[in-house]
């Protein structure tokens, strides 16, 4: 395995592992001041500031305690991105739920600059254009 390889799995597990914790700083610290996050239902949030502002209700406990768990992991590291499959267990009304998805992740050296989220849903999305 390449370095390079290694060092984006790495980074993927560290910035996983910051929401598992429910650590919204350490979260942002993973994203260039410029990245740009394409959320599950189609939003585009371009910024930190606007990232940061997307993940709140996530990171607040709105949902309880979230928890990532790490199905696959595809990696180009001559392109430097990252495909991470996942099930998200949250509790939503009081009840347990888990979300199946993917991100895609671009990286600039050791930063995130686009995060791109996907999801297993029960009708398709259908974004306007």
């Amino acid at each position: 395995m390449s370095d390079r390889k290694a060092r984006l799995i790495a980074l993927t597990t560290e910035f996983t592992q910051t929401f598992n914790r429910h650590d919204l700083e350490a979260t942002m610290t993973f994203f260039t001041d410029d990245a740009v996050y394409e959320e599950l239902h189609g939003r585009c949030n371009e910024g930190k500031a606007a990232i940061r502002k997307a993940f709140e209700g996530l990171f607040s406990r709105k949902f309880g305690t979230m928890r990532f768990d790490e199905a696959d992991t595809f990696v180009d590291a001559a392109a430097g991105k990252v495909m991470t499959s996942w099930t998200l267990n949250l509790v939503i009304d009081g009840k347990p739920v888990a979300l199946q998805g993917l991100d895609l992740l671009h990286f600039a050296g050791e930063k995130i600059v686009r995060k791109l989220t996907y999801c297993k849903a029960k009708q398709p999305l259908y974004l306007e254009t």
